[in-house]
């Protein structure tokens, strides 16, 4: 006689099901993972872009912009090239 519940999950048919199951999970977690990642280096771009208080000609203020996002941009880049990476 087959070993526990009768040979149930000795049946190729349901271990390949399950094998596409647990291989469809681990991919939306990966996307999940993926779109949080992506999520986060938005938030922190927009987060860091209102935190600056701009004075200043026009150019002055596009100066100190430019010098934000040279700090934020490399940041929120790492974490997008990360979540392509976890997807592929």
């Amino acid at each position: 006689m087959d070993e526990g519940f009768g040979g149930f999950f000795n049946d190729p048919d349901l271990q390949r099901q399950m094998a596409e199951m647990f291989s469809q999970m681990q991919g939306q977690q990966s996307l999940a993972w993926a779109d949080n990642a992506i999520k986060l280096a938005v938030d922190m771009t927009v987060a860091a872009v209102n935190r600056i208080n701009v004075q200043g000609t026009a150019d002055q203020q596009a100066q100190q912009i430019r010098s934000v996002m040279a700090t934020v941009f490399p940041e929120a880049v790492t974490l997008v090239r990360e979540a392509r990476q976890g997807l592929s």
